[in-house]
């Protein structure tokens, strides 16, 4: 069965997702070479939230809401760095393999073309099984190095 979810722009008293999610050991295994969980807490969202969701013009960033129970699955973001747009997507561990990360993709770059993006990328950890994901979804591995991939998808 196949699931939907829909970009939902969260408010600063609903990150206790995902602070939630960076805490959680099985969402954020891709990210064991780094540490793994990653510290959200309620003195750093303010900050955060400004930066992120109150200032769109170098970010984005939405929760991916289910459509079926109205569950956060997951977020999905585009930023700027190094005059490159890089995008995130991230699944919620229980509710991986479902078509929320496919469906997060579709969305980012729909996003970055209302945006008048050209060029996506993200760099994903060689060991991170999520390359799937973009190949299947038009981006191209640009590059290798011993730690990661470079991936990235020209929009038209």
């Amino acid at each position: 069965m196949k699931y939907h979810a829909e970009p939902y722009r969260p408010d600063l008293d609903e990150l206790w997702f995902k602070e939630k999610m960076l805490s959680d050991e099985a969402t954020m295994s891709y990210n064991h070479a780094y540490g793994g969980t990653i510290t959200f807490d309620k003195e750093r969202r303010p900050q955060w939230y400004e930066k992120w969701i109150l200032d769109e013009k170098e970010h984005y960033y939405r929760y991916l809401k289910s459509t079926d129970d109205s569950n956060f699955v997951g977020e999905i973001a585009l930023h700027k760095e190094a005059e490159r747009w890089l995008v995130d997507v991230l699944v919620y561990a229980p509710f991986r393999h479902n078509g929320y990360g496919q469906e997060g993709l579709v969305y980012l770059t729909k996003e970055a073309r209302r945006r008048g993006i050209k060029a996506l990328y993200d760099e994903i950890a060689k060991d991170n099984s999520s390359i799937k994901l973009f190949l299947k979804n038009g981006f191209v591995i640009e590059s290798i190095n011993k730690e990661t991939i470079t991936v990235r998808l020209i929009l038209d």
